[in-house]
């Protein structure tokens, strides 16, 4: 047997699970969704506003999976602090002097 390097996992992806997320949050960003997810069930009430819900969801599932991403809180601190030599920069082909 072989020993094989291991494969660079992506973050686990949540889904729209409302608990889910949360589970999948650091616990410093726990309070925030819970406060802003029963704001938004509040809001639902009235059906005009249900998409709110969904919103909120989809915007936390994101967040989720950012903040699982090894080196997120490294890389918020470097933007923070203007040290942009941290980040790779990038132009596609083709979009010199566009971006």
């Amino acid at each position: 047997m072989t020993a094989q390097p291991e494969e660079p996992t992506a973050p686990h992806d949540p889904g729209e699970d409302p608990a889910a997320i949360f589970d999948a949050l650091p616990a410093s960003h726990r309070d925030q969704f819970r406060a802003e997810y029963d704001a938004a069930l509040d809001a639902a009430h009235d059906l005009a506003r249900f998409k709110q819900v969904q919103t909120l969801l989809r915007q936390w599932r994101l967040r989720a999976i950012a903040y699982a991403r090894p080196g997120y809180e490294e890389a918020v601190q470097d933007a923070l602090n203007g040290r942009e030599e941290a980040f790779v920069h990038y132009t596609p082909p083709g979009w010199e002097g566009r971006v």
